[in-house]
Parts: C-alpha cells; sequence; structure tokens
C-alpha cells in the first residue's frame, strides 16, 4: 500500500540574504510540531526535508516546479475533492489543510483554535 508524504523545509536553514542567521519555515515547522509530539503516528507517512533554496528538485520531480512552495503533502489514496493535481499526483499545499488531512487521514490530534 503507498502512503501519503510530506514535503517540509529543512529546519535550521540560512538565507542568502541574511548572512549568520538560522530560519525555520514557520509554515514547516507547525507541523513539525505535531509530527515531533506524537512520533507514533508521524510514522504513518513519509517526511521528507528539503533544503530551503530553489529550485527544490525533489518536489519539481514529483508535482513540477510550479509546485515547489512547502509545505507540501502528496495524497496516496483516496484524495480529497479539493486536492490539486498534476500528472497523476493529488497534493495539497495549504498548511491548514494539511494539518486537517492529517487529522482525518492520520488520527492527529486537532489544533485548538
Amino acid at each position: 500500500m503507498a502512503r501519503d508524504k510530506l514535503f517540509l523545509i529543512s529546519p535550521g536553514f540560512a538565507d542568502p540574504k541574511h548572512p549568520g542567521v538560522s530560519f525555520v519555515c514557520p509554515y514547516c515547522n507547525s507541523i513539525e510540531g505535531l509530527l515531533a509530539a506524537f512520533p507514533n503516528l508521524a510514522s504513518r507517512i513519509d517526511v521528507e526535508r528539503v533544503a530551503f533554496a530553489r529550485p527544490r528538485r525533489q518536489v519539481i520531480d514529483v508535482v513540477g516546479e510550479e509546485n515547489q512552495s512547502l509545505p507540501l503533502f502528496i495524497l496516496a489514496e483516496n484524495p480529497p475533492a479539493d486536492a490539486s493535481e498534476r500528472e497523476g499526483k493529488r497534493f495539497v499545499n495549504s498548511t491548514d489543510r494539511i494539518l486537517e488531512l492529517l487529522t482525518e487521514r492520520h488520527g492527529f490530534p486537532r489544533l485548538h483554535k
């Protein structure tokens, strides 16, 4: 059985515009926190962390250059109707929607808003 896959920007990256400063992506980091808090649930999906710098070849190879913004959740089976599609791959790149899908598909707790 195929597994859902999550692409995130590796935390602690450098930005050439700000030499000597370490960054995290705020969108990816909210998902990283959930994965870290629930490692047993996180083991149900494939997670790949990629460099901040573009082009992000690992992502481009799956969903094309125009879809390399992260986070990105590739849906292996039964994608929701609102998932985007490219060459047969269904995916979501909205952080809020990814968090909802992690709850619906993999049992992560809901975020309290």
